[in-house]
């Protein structure tokens, strides 16, 4: 197949401005938040040997663009007006002849190549317009949910889906509930981390665009609740994690968090 992967990247991020040129250190030194994701970007589409696979950075800001022409990074300019990263992504595909997109989030730099060629692999078949991968929780990642809920921070996001894997719906909240005694029990291996990833059909892409925003995506500022909101299929693709610590830098907190996953 022709893929994209298509790494969509704001300057102005209501939670953390300027988050994409945030510098991480790792054993392979400091590097931007941007660079990572697409070196990640880059370690997936290597994964593709039979695909024709094309990696740019989908970005709005002079400053971001730049810094990522200035590592080597194919750039597609979006308009600043994309509400959202699938916004932006369904801009940048339009300009594109692919069979598919996936959209990599510029705040995911730990994202295990993997996980980018399983979701391809799903949607090989055509059945869904929209797959995404979600990881079973371990209790690191649980207290971390629950600390930042503690704490008044949004942090990753937790999905649930039916015995088909069909996507019934994604929340910043830490669902299903769990009691203190299926705590006790290791009942958060019940609960979803959402892992920061899609592939989409450059239809359902394009629809995506043209659809209005509903009370779930606004209230919970999560893109992809739009689809579900719509009917769309989003099939959800259980990935394993390998023992590696996934999170997302969605607050200056979670920079400590991903160079310690980083330097471990």
């Amino acid at each position: 197949m022709r893929v994209a992967i298509l790494i969509p990247a704001r300057h102005a991020s209501t939670r953390y401005p300027g988050k994409p040129l945030v510098e991480l250190r790792g054993p392979d030194g400091a590097k931007s938040l941007i660079r990572r994701a697409w070196e990640a970007a880059r370690q997936a589409a290597a994964r593709l040997p039979d695909d024709e696979v094309t990696v740019a950075v989908a970005t709005d800001h002079d400053g971001i663009a730049e810094h990522a022409r200035g590592f080597g990074a194919a750039v597609a300019m979006t308009s600043p007006d994309a509400a959202n990263g699938t916004e932006r992504c369904a801009e940048a595909a339009a300009a594109m002849d692919v069979d598919l997109v996936v959209n990599l989030q510029g705040d995911a730099p730990l994202t295990p190549p993997g996980f980018v060629t399983a979701l391809v692999d799903a949607m090989r078949d055509g059945e869904a317009d929209v797959a995404t991968p979600v990881l079973r929780c371990d209790a690191t990642t649980y207290r971390h949910f629950r600390e930042d809920r503690a704490a008044g921070r949004v942090g990753g996001t937790t999905a649930v889906f039916g015995a088909d894997y069909r996507a019934l719906y994604f929340s910043k909240e830490v669902v299903p509930y769990l009691s203190d005694a299926a705590i006790a029990a290791d009942g958060w291996r019940d609960v979803f981390h959402h892992v920061g990833l899609y592939a989409y059909t450059p239809a359902a892409l394009a629809a995506y665009a043209a659809l209005p925003p509903g009370a779930l995506e606004a209230h919970e500022g999560l893109e992809q609740l739009r689809f579900l909101e719509h009917g769309r299929t989003i099939r959800c693709v259980e990935v394993d994690g390998a023992g590696r610590v996934f999170w997302e830098l969605n607050n200056p907190a979670d920079v400590a968090r991903i160079e310690e996953v980083l330097n471990r």
